[in-house]
């Protein structure tokens, strides 16, 4: 009986093992085949700035949805931006009253300081498809495409 004991516990941890798809396939019109880990970051080639996205969908949205690079100016961007950050903000110091899960974590952006386009791009695409996707208004700004 000794002897069968570390046999099943060896056979038991082979069956577990097991391989996993590490190319997993994205598709927009099934919510639940989102990737979890959809990243993206943004970084600027002429400044040391850089913003991490980790949201599920963004990136394949950002791709197929969002206005092309080059459709808002980056004064527009910046514009935008800063008021959208500022509710953000607003809305991540309440969690009593805003969701906490939804403002996990605050946003430093600040108005003097030249991003770059790319960043604001982004970062303003973000805003968008986080009100459109979880039926929020930062603004008075109606979030459309």
């Amino acid at each position: 009986m000794k002897k069968i004991i570390p046999f099943i516990i060896i056979l038991i941890l082979i069956a577990s093992c097991k391989s996993y798809n590490t190319n997993p396939v994205i598709d927009n019109d099934n919510k639940h085949s989102l990737v979890l880990s959809d990243t993206v970051s943004i970084s600027s080639d002429e400044n040391d700035y850089e913003i991490i996205i980790i949201e599920p969908g963004f990136n394949s949205w950002l791709l197929s949805t969002a206005r092309p690079e080059g459709y808002h100016s980056q004064q527009w961007l910046e514009s935008r931006n800063a008021i959208l950050v500022q509710a953000w903000n607003q809305r991540n110091l309440q969690p009593q009253t805003y969701d906490p899960n939804l403002y996990e974590v605050r946003i430093d952006y600040d108005t003097r300081t030249d991003y770059g386009y790319e960043v604001n791009y982004k970062l303003y695409n973000y805003f968008l498809y986080f009100q459109l996707t979880y039926n929020q208004r930062l603004s008075s700004f109606t979030p459309r495409i």
